[in-house]
């Protein structure tokens, strides 16, 4: 008889689930990036560790910092924790459920049974309740593959703060890099300007120039110390948001190479824009809430129809505790049962319905993820080659102002020009600099963001969409550290 009732059971627990099954939509997606550029192709420059990208040996220990102590990480990963919970939880369902009651009476030493062979409360009794869903319509099912889909969206999630923070704290240094060098840069055309209005203060003594000229030497005097308290407030500012994402108080940051000094790769081959949809971590948390939302709909449809479970009562009672144990003190009664929806089945109609809109809410969010990633992918590309070519014509400028610079102050001194050729010179030779540091901390930044918009740090070993290919309710593997921490 066991031998007959097991497999029957586990075919009830194991039986075809009503609601449609997850499958990832079809996309369009494009043969090649719009921006990639000739001679980039090869591995994608995602399928690199944040430490082989960024090589400031400073800024490798930030990142490092923050990814043990930034809170909303920490977040995350108790999300990530949290979910995993609940999906344990959801596979309990699967079990058979006993909860027992223990009674002992304070009065009534003679009272008798209400019904006989169960227990009243007058009665010393220990009562065993017994119910056990059986999955025929595979609510319990549906429901494990909702909570798979949360679980690994969270999971997935929790990557993606990983790959913003790391992200966060490259651009954050980098800006300090970039107002390090133009706070030095003010200063030093601070030291300039002050030099011509000495000089020119002594001229106007002399009577060789007016007031006019010594007052647009100092004019330009101020504005370049103006500039200086501007970016040293700038500066300041950045590392206490530095800070911040390090997970501790407001203070100063330690610097490693110079704005000049980082490493820029020669080449950033983006991959295949099919790719995207393996790598991004955003794109995956929508794929993941677009199965969980559709394993829901199988849900709310199961829910419409009839339950069938096994309920039991199981125990021994008597009115006195010395004879608890005793032959004819034990009851019970075990049999199936079977309830279904009758008065709210049209609410749960309803239910349906809104599961379904649900569910293609979702499917709108996934698109839109993926559209968003190649446009975040194309405008990367085209920022770094901008930038590239920006720097080095502005690089070019520089040096000539630089020149023009030398000559003008010759020419002043020997009395060969006037006073507008060298400021001239000098506020141009100023905005140029400026200008230089930013296009280089433009440059760096970049590369990050296109690291950060093609899902960097992904590793082929570790395929993220593999773990939702699965709709069993086996058990889930569930990354302990974030894939590209490193640590």
């Amino acid at each position: 008889m066991r031998k007959i009732v097991v497999p029957f059971l586990f075919l009830f627990t194991t039986a075809c689930a009503v609601g449609p099954d997850y499958s990832r939509p079809s996309v369009t997606t494009m043969q090649k990036f719009r921006m990639m550029e000739a001679g980039s192709a090869g591995p994608s420059i995602a399928n690199l560790p944040w430490w082989e990208l960024l090589r400031d040996e400073e800024l490798q220990k930030l990142i490092r910092i923050s990814l043990e102590e930034n809170k909303d990480l920490k977040r995350a990963v108790a999300t990530v924790e949290e979910f995993e919970s609940r999906l344990f939880i959801s596979r309990m369902d699967y079990a058979p459920k006993l909860d027992g009651v223990v009674n002992a009476p304070s009065f009534g030493r003679n009272a008798t049974f209400l019904f006989p062979g169960f227990p009243n409360p007058f009665n010393y009794y220990i009562q065993g309740n017994l119910s056990w869903e059986l999955d025929i319509w595979g609510r319990i099912r549906r429901s494990n593959e909702a909570a798979r889909g949360d679980l690994l969206s969270k999971d997935e999630n929790q990557r993606a703060v990983v790959l913003e923070l790391v992200s966060s704290v490259a651009q954050a240094y980098f800006d300090l890099l970039q107002f390090d060098m133009q706070l030095d840069i003010a200063k030093r055309t601070l030291q300039s300007w002050e030099e011509s209005v000495r000089i020119a203060q002594a001229r106007l003594r002399q009577g060789v120039i007016a007031k006019l000229d010594a007052d647009q030497f100092e004019a330009e005097r101020a504005n370049a110390a103006a500039r200086a308290a501007e970016f040293e407030r700038q500066m300041v500012q950045k590392e206490n948001q530095l800070s911040v994402l390090l997970g501790r108080n407001p203070g100063q940051i330690t610097r490693g190479r110079s704005l000049t000094e980082q490493v820029i790769p020669p080449a950033v081959p983006p991959g295949l824009p099919s790719e995207l949809l393996q790598r991004r971590p955003d794109v995956l948390v929508a794929e993941q809430q677009l199965a969980a939302a559709t394993a829901r709909i199988g849900m709310a449809k199961a829910d419409r129809f009839p339950k069938l479970s096994l309920t039991g009562i199981l125990g021994v009672a008597n009115p006195k505790l010395s004879q608890l144990f005793t032959n004819g003190s034990d009851f019970g009664v075990v049999g199936p049962s079977l309830a279904g929806p009758l008065l709210n089945a049209q609410i749960l109609g309803f239910q349906q319905e809104a599961t379904e809109a649900q569910a293609r809410q979702a499917l709108a969010s996934y698109e839109q993820s993926i559209l968003v990633a190649f446009r975040e992918v194309e405008d990367a590309l085209v920022a770094v080659r901008t930038a590239r070519e920006q720097r080095e014509a502005q690089a070019q400028q520089v040096e000539a102002l630089r020149s023009a610079l030398r000559l003008a102050n010759l020419r002043y001194k020997g009395g060969l020009a006037n006073y507008l050729d060298v400021l001239i010179a000098q506020r141009n030779l100023f905005e140029a600099e400026l200008a230089l540091t930013g296009t280089h901390r433009l440059h760096l930044v970049s590369v990050v963001q296109l690291y950060k918009a093609l899902g960097g740090g992904w590793s082929p070993e570790e395929h993220p969409a593999q773990r939702a290919d699965s709709t069993s309710p086996g058990p889930v593997a569930v990354r302990q550290e974030p894939a590209v921490s490193g640590l």
